[in-house]
């Protein structure tokens, strides 16, 4: 078993720093009202090692600390991390391990039960893109991907074959609930967030007639410009907003 006290001293480091951070994003679910009781977990790959840090097992969000952060090979399977040995990741620790191993751009990994995005994927049915904001964030629809058994990487497996190739961020995973990825925890934790939030306003719209979608060359400009242009990228850039 790998031991966190014989790896390099940089590794060590980013661990403690991968433990803060997601054990601070942990703290976004709630506040952003995307789970309940201990579900949903939040994962990010370790930089310069083939580790990532996950949420134990059923602990309350109150009880989330760096110190019990989990941390996993990318096998899934728990180092000797100096947490407690009883302290086990959590239950879809085989999905975001099969995600990391995949996809190496990716760097965070979250799952909720947030209530809008669950239940497109009860029906599973894909989010249409009628609204700007999933343009410039997922680049089109958030897609429907398999239904899957939690207990080994059939999860992961639907997650990466939906989302390899595709813009979006996110998929509603059939059955279960939204699952998001990004470059890093908090690129993932914001998806998950937004994901929330267009399902939750396309549901409002379909209440008072079917929504026109967008066109896709409209789509293409859209988040072209979100992604190279809008936000804060530095003084070399010639627009920002």
């Amino acid at each position: 078993m790998i031991r966190l006290d014989d790896l390099a001293e940089d590794v060590r480091a980013a661990v403690a720093a991968a433990r803060e951070r997601v054990a601070a994003l942990h703290a976004e679910l709630p506040r952003n009202e995307l789970v309940v009781w201990t579900a949903g977990n939040v994962s990010e790959r370790v930089a310069g090692a083939d580790l990532f840090v996950i949420k134990p097992s059923g602990v309350s969000y109150d009880e989330l600390a760096p110190e019990v952060m989990v941390v996993c090979d990318l096998d899934g399977t728990k180092i000797d991390d100096g947490t407690d040995e009883r302290l086990q990741p959590s239950s879809d620790t085989a999905a975001h391990a099969y995600v990391y191993r995949h996809m190496p751009e990716v760097g965070g990994v979250v799952h909720t039960h947030s209530t809008y995005a669950t239940a497109w994927a009860a029906r599973r049915e894909p989010v249409p893109c009628v609204l700007t904001m999933m343009a410039d964030e997922f680049g089109g629809e958030i897609p429907v991907g398999p239904f899957a058994l939690i207990g080994d990487d059939s999860i992961g497996r639907g997650i990466v074959e939906t989302l390899s190739g595709s813009r979006s961020r996110a998929v509603l995973m059939a059955n279960h609930g939204p699952f998001t990825i990004g470059k890093d925890a908090r690129a993932a934790v914001k998806a998950a967030v937004m994901v929330e939030e267009v399902a939750r306003t396309v549901h409002i719209s379909r209440q008072l007639g079917e929504p026109t979608r967008i066109p896709q060359s409209d789509i293409d400009s859209l988040y072209e410009r979100y992604q190279n242009v809008y936000g804060q990228h530095g003084p070399s850039e010639e627009q920002q907003r």
